[in-house]
Formats: C-alpha cells, sequence, structure tokens
C-alpha cells in the first residue's frame, strides 16, 4: 500500500520518521481543527481507534507536505487505505498550501508488535517459532470479575467453557463497549480452562495480531504453519474482532479456522465492540458461523456494579481507607466504562499516597476534576433509546421498527435527536442504529424536534425531561 503523499512511499518506510521537531504554530492549529473535524465526521468509535493515535510529524515547506505519524505499521497501512484521502481533503480545507499527506509507522518491523498470548501447562513447554510463553494476567480472574445484571450472563457462558466439560454452543461471541470487562473474561475463562486441563493449548491474541501474523505467513510462504498452529490449538481467543471486518483474505482464513476449530470440537471465544451484525464489512459466511454458537453481551455497569466494583478494588488493598461517600462519588460520576473507573481510584489512591492527603469529598473532587467533567455528557444510542422508550411508554424495539404512526414516529424523532445532541456520533452511524436508516432521515428528524420545540410546549417539556434524566 502507498501513501497518500506525491513521492510514492508507503507506511513501512518508517526510517524516515521525523527526527526533527513537531510542527507547531499554525500547522499545529490546523491539525487541531482536522482532528475536531473528523471527531465528527467519523464519530467517535472510529476516531478513538485510529485517528487519536496518529502524531503530528513535521511540515515540509519545499513540497508542501505534511507528514502524519501512527505507532505501527499495521495502524499506518489501515489509515492510509481508508481514511488518505479524507486526511488530505481536511488539511487542505483548512491549509490550502499542503498539496500531499505522508502518513508513515513509528517502526517498520511490524513483528515487534505485542505477541500473542499464549498458556502452556509448564515454563519449559516447547512453542512454536516466533512465540514465547505468556502467563494469562493472575489479577483477571472469576475471583475479580464483578458480576452484575448487565455482565452475569456473559460471565456464566465463559465459566461454563472454562469447566471443560461438553460444549452446549460454539463459538462463544461475546460483544459491548469498549472497557466494559470483555478482556478480562477472556482471561479468566483462559486460568479455569488451563487450572482444568494443565495439558491442553489455549491461544488468545487480538485480531490484529491474527491478521499481521497471517500477513507475515503469507510473505514467508509458511502459512501452513501458521494454519496448523491456530488450528490445533484446545481453547482460541480472538479479542477485539472487530478490527478484522473488511479485510478479505484474513477473513477467508479466519472463516477456515473457525469451521476447523468447530467441527474439531475445539472451543472457540471472540470478543468485538458490536454485534456480529453491527460489524462493518463482515462477509455472510462469517456473519452465518459467528452466529451459529452463543452470542451475548455485555452491558454498560449500572451504578450497582459500579459501586460493587470499586468496592472490591478497595477490598483488595487494606492498606487503604476511602469513605463511602467518595466511593459513591466515583460511582456516580465515572459511568463511562469500568477501565476508566478503575484508573478513576488508582489515581486518587495515588496522589493520597505521593502527597500523604486523607482521601476525601474535596481531595476527590480536585483530583479527578476532568473525569468528572469527561463522564457528564457520555451517554449512549442504546441508554438514548430505553429512556424515550421509558418515558412514551413504547416498546424499545419501536426505535428501529419500520412503523410511522405518529406514536411511534415522534419519540423516535426526539431519540434520533437527543443522540445528535448527547452522543458524538455521526448522523450515518446514528440512522443505522435506529434500523438502518439514511442520515437524510436523521437530518429531518433533528430539524423537525428544534422546530417542535419552538412551538409545541408538550414536546419541548418532554425534551427538557429527557435531557435532565439523560445528563444527570
Amino acid at each position: 500500500m502507498n501513501s497518500s503523499g506525491t513521492d510514492g512511499s508507503g507506511p513501512l518506510a518508517a526510517a524516515r520518521v521525523v527526527e526533527g521537531p513537531v510542527a507547531q504554530g499554525p500547522v499545529a492549529d490546523a491539525w487541531a481543527k482536522v482532528r475536531d473535524g473528523l471527531r465528527r465526521d467519523l464519530g467517535a468509535r472510529s476516531f478513538d481507534n485510529w485517528v487519536s493515535r496518529i502524531r503530528l510529524g513535521d511540515y515540509c515547506p519545499n513540497d508542501r507536505s505534511i507528514t502524519l505519524v501512527l505507532p505501527s505499521a499495521f495502524m499506518a497501512n489501515w489509515v492510509t487505505s481508508n481514511l488518505s484521502d479524507r486526511l488530505k481533503l481536511a488539511w487542505r480545507s483548512i491549509m490550502p498550501e499542503v498539496l500531499s499527506v505522508r502518513i508513515i509507522a513509528e517502526c517498520a518491523d511490524v513483528v515487534q508488535m505485542a505477541p500473542a498470548i499464549v498458556q502452556q501447562p509448564t515454563a519449559q513447554a516447547q512453542v512454536p517459532t516466533g512465540e514465547r510463553p505468556f502467563r494469562f494476567d493472575p489479577r483477571m480472574t472469576f475471583d475479580t470479575f464483578v458480576t452484575g445484571e448487565g455482565n452475569r450472563i456473559a460471565c456464566n457462558a465463559g465459566r461454563a467453557i472454562a469447566e471443560g466439560g461438553p460444549m452446549r454452543f460454539n463459538p462463544l461471541f461475546i460483544y459491548g463497549p469498549t472497557g466494559q470487562g470483555k478482556t478480562h473474561l477472556l482471561h479468566a475463562i483462559g486460568h479455569g480452562y488451563m487450572a482444568r486441563k494443565p495439558q491442553a493449548r489455549a491461544i488468545a491474541m487480538s485480531a490484529e495480531r491474527f491478521m499481521v501474523d497471517f500477513v507475515n505467513a503469507m510473505r514467508n510462504k509458511d502459512t501452513m504453519a501458521f494454519k496448523e498452529r491456530l488450528r490445533s490449538v484446545d481453547l482460541l481467543m480472538i479479542d477485539d474482532f472487530q478490527f478484522i471486518a473488511g479485510k478479505g483474505t484474513t477473513q477467508e482464513e479466519f472463516l477456515y479456522t473457525i469451521d476447523e476449530l468447530v467441527r474439531g470440537g475445539r472451543r472457540l471465544i471472540i470478543t468485538s465492540d458490536r454485534s456480529p451484525q453491527e460489524l462493518d464489512g463482515i462477509e455472510g459466511r462469517i456473519l452465518s458461523r459467528l452466529t451459529q454458537g452463543l452470542v451475548v453481551d455485555i452491558q454498560p455497569a449500572d451504578l450497582t456494579l459500579r459501586r460493587a466494583i470499586v468496592d472490591a478494588k478497595v477490598a483488595a488493598i487494606p492498606s487503604v481507607t476511602i469513605p463511602p461517600v467518595v466511593l459513591d462519588m466515583l460511582a456516580s460520576r465515572i459511568a463511562s466504562n469500568v477501565r476508566e473507573l478503575e484508573g478513576g481510584l488508582n489515581r486518587l489512591m495515588a496522589y493520597a499516597s505521593l502527597n500523604g492527603r486523607e482521601i476525601d469529598e474535596a481531595f476527590a473532587e480536585d483530583v479527578l476534576a476532568d473525569m468528572f467533567r469527561a463522564g457528564r455528557r457520555r451517554v449512549t444510542i442504546d441508554e438514548i433509546q430505553r429512556r424515550v422508550s421509558d418515558h412514551f411508554n413504547i416498546r424499545a424495539a419501536e426505535m428501529v421498527s419500520a412503523r410511522r404512526a405518529r406514536a411511534v414516529a415522534r419519540p423516535r424523532q426526539i431519540a434520533m435527536y437527543l443522540s445528535k445532541q448527547l452522543t458524538p456520533r455521526s448522523l450515518p452511524e446514528i440512522g443505522r442504529r435506529f434500523g438502518g436508516r439514511d442520515h437524510t432521515t436523521v437530518i429531518h428528524a433533528v430539524k423537525q424536534i428544534e422546530k417542535l420545540r419552538a412551538s409545541d410546549s408538550e414536546i419541548d417539556s418532554d425534551v427538557r425531561t429527557l435531557l435532565r434524566s439523560l445528563e444527570g
């Protein structure tokens, strides 16, 4: 793949990573505007996965080129293939003098990426060339996985696989938003399965690693070894499967791997941030295989579960004392995901230790001010749909239905309006989440509700009530 630059150099030409200072002044200001525009256009998920990882390199006035740097060749290739034209247009709309955008990797050696997670019976066990033994994270076990209404089914399904008995479903597909415990659950399953079957072989790897290993195997004309390595395991776990979407050859190899494992009675677990049906660019054959087993979701942790999580974390550190009122504050005001909640708790304890301070409400407000501010407006489309359905006493399924009766259509328009106001999702993505509707439908809904709020006090009151409920 070639970069979008005029010199034809691709992202693997990472030896040319910018060595001078990062561009400052007007160029840095322009980059901030480019990022803001892409955040609006792409939506939070794509922006966080890809654009947020881009580092601004330099601006070369001689050939009027901008250099953008990504942490790996894989990411540079993806951005080149999917975003290079959009990046070029965005730059030229803000800095017309820019003629080209070069997208490069920090390091050209894709083998330097994080290794696959490999569990072997003993530290001395032999592993295939290119792998190394890996211990599942000792902190991520079923004992430390706090369960609630939103994750209990996924946890129970994972336990059933870890017990190693007869398989009632295969594969297991677990999906849910980032930071809700999917990776923790994979490690817990690995621990449990290997404890019961110490002679078995388990591999956990990211979808990104799967693709990199497969590409390297093709490049080295060693695909048979790659296939044998994965298809001979007793338990294969693939994390962040959404990153495999759109890769034709890799998808085909993954399909064959699924078939081999399932036919051979081996266990397969896949995690993703979206359900199989919501994954973009997935072949129908793979979709069929993924849904023939068990598909379960992990819902965002509710207040009760978030409080139980911080209680469990604090209980594991007897030397730390945090008043219940502060734990309530953490659980109620950091609601975006469990990972950020744990990060907030860790930051609070670290700052208290480093400053020799007792933890109280005022200290927590000061240390976690940025996290509390960020947490105020993090609302999901799913939550908006549920709240609006409850408010108007209609079924949540009506949000994605084709019914056009006013009793259904008006609440649906309000939900679209609130999704535009309260989430960073793009108009096309909002439309997809409302039954695959076109972005023009969302635009119409937003304009309609804006018009009605100005002329209909009842509609305005409903919207205000829902806004207070969602933002609070």
